[in-house]
């Protein structure tokens, strides 16, 4: 996954989208009832791999070193923190305002590092050991291992610009002990029955990997960023359309297993696991704007009148869009249950079905 989403709350960026633009290009949802490929072979599985040994950033791009220039010394764009379009937050220090934009960066980079390793990855390489209960085809299960290079060394380089970072502005990361979306993805599977652990954390792989991020368009297109941090979005997001194309296929293997109980438990599911992904860390946000001079007050309000529900559920609508498209097509929204529970999690189900 490109890393932590949640943050891009706002940015007019998505429709550029690289990762989107390649998924939707790559990526033909099978009409609603088509059988998965046959699991003895590739059946009509379609690698999105090809040229993985040529054009992975783990195979073909070279390490990204942090070099601070005249006019590209910024560490992140301020257009895609949403806080810092706020006129509290223009209005601090130059130095203050560098400072936000370089922790934006560090929470970038941990939750991409932590998302990768800690969850992605247990499932890639569950899928290529064939130990997660879904039957694949053998391509299949051997591209997994390729994601799970691509994921592994997405952490390896999230962690080497941040430890760059640090030396060369001199300023320490401040993190939390986890990102916000792993306590919420814990609390999921802490909430269900223990029968159904497994399924959640597969479908939120298969969500985090078919959500589309702003971030990766608008980052490498501000000359005002430092160039190795431009460069390594740019190699995430060409690693990430394979990756969509990837777990939106892998998606309907798994649906195919499932049977109409489980099937419904599954959608059920899935309100939750966008908003475990996408909901904004609004206390993380206060405390941060604190350590940069704002009061309390000036915190709470910043954060109210930037990450309003209006925003932050047309943010949600537009980054799930192709997630839901997948399970649209897989007819996973059919009950009257289901769309009243994405109707009170304020995610619309109004996307054009396939034909």
């Amino acid at each position: 996954m490109c890393g932590i989403v949640g943050l891009f709350v706002g940015c007019a960026a998505l429709a550029y989208c690289p990762r989107q633009l390649s998924a939707e290009a790559s990526v033909d949802p099978a009409p609603a009832g088509s059988p998965p490929a046959d699991s003895s072979g590739t059946g009509d599985y379609r690698s999105p791999f090809g040229s993985w040994y040529e054009r992975s950033s783990v195979r073909a791009a070279p390490r990204r070193e942090v070099e601070v220039r005249p006019g590209a010394d910024r560490f992140f764009s301020p257009e895609l923190v949403p806080v810092a379009g706020h006129p509290l937050v223009a209005a601090l220090p130059p130095e203050r305002f560098d400072r936000l934009l370089l922790h934006h960066l560090y929470r970038y980079l941990d939750f991409t590092e932590k998302l990768e390793t800690l969850v992605v990855n247990r499932t890639a390489v569950g899928i290529a050991q064939g130990s997660v209960g879904v039957t694949v085809p053998e391509a299949m299960r051997f591209d997994a291992y390729k994601i799970y290079c691509d994921e592994a060394y997405h952490a390896l380089f999230s962690a080497d610009l941040a430890r760059q970072a640090h030396r060369v502005s001199g300023v320490a990361p401040v993190l939390p002990a986890e990102p916000y979306f792993l306590r919420r993805l814990r609390a999921l599977i802490e909430d269900g029955n223990q029968d159904i652990a497994p399924l959640v954390e597969l479908l939120f792989v298969i969500v985090s990997e078919t959500l589309i991020s702003a971030s990766l368009s608008e980052v490498p297109d501000d000359p005002k960023v430092v160039p190795a941090v431009r460069e390594s979005i740019r190699d995430h997001a060409l690693d990430e359309g394979r990756h969509h194309a990837y777990f939106a296929a892998f998606l309907r293997h798994l649906w195919a297993e499932l049977d109409p109980a489980e099937r419904h438990r599954a959608a059920l599911l899935v309100p939750d696991l966008v908003h475990a992904f996408l909901q904004p860390d609004r206390a993380a946000m206060h405390a941060e704007l604190g350590r940069h001079g704002l009061t309390g007050d000036q915190a709470r309000q910043v954060v109210a009148e930037t990450l309003t529900d209006e925003v932050v559920n047309s943010h949600t609508a537009a980054t799930a869009r192709l997630t839901l498209r997948h399970l649209a097509a897989l007819d996973a929204f059919r009950t009257s249950e289901v769309q009243e529970r994405f109707f009170r999690a304020g995610i619309p189900l109004n996307m054009e079905r396939d034909t």
